[in-house]
């Protein structure tokens, strides 16, 4: 492994780890958020159903994964820095 790949490695190790901690600060957020809704919605699973959650924390999950999906893709699959 030379020295470009290397720091090609560091870079998109950089950016998910990125991803990760901004997702987690983003699910702290809507935790925190989220405690006091009063509509509540069931999700159903296919093979189950969840407790009765905020409608809120549904929609605020469904985006984090998009962030996170987004986040680890865009590092993960990022040119390799080929000229």
């Amino acid at each position: 492994m030379n020295g470009k790949e290397a720091e090609l490695m560091l870079l998109r190790l950089r950016l998910f780890m990125g991803s990760v901690i901004g997702t987690f600060v983003l699910l702290l957020m809507l935790c925190l958020g989220s405690q006091n809704i009063s509509e509540r919605s069931v999700v159903n699973l296919g093979v189950g159903r969840t407790v009765p959650l905020p409608q809120g924390f549904v929609v605020g999950m469904a985006i984090l994964c998009g962030v996170f999906s987004g986040g680890a893709s865009a590092a993960l699959l990022g040119p390799n820095g080929d000229d």
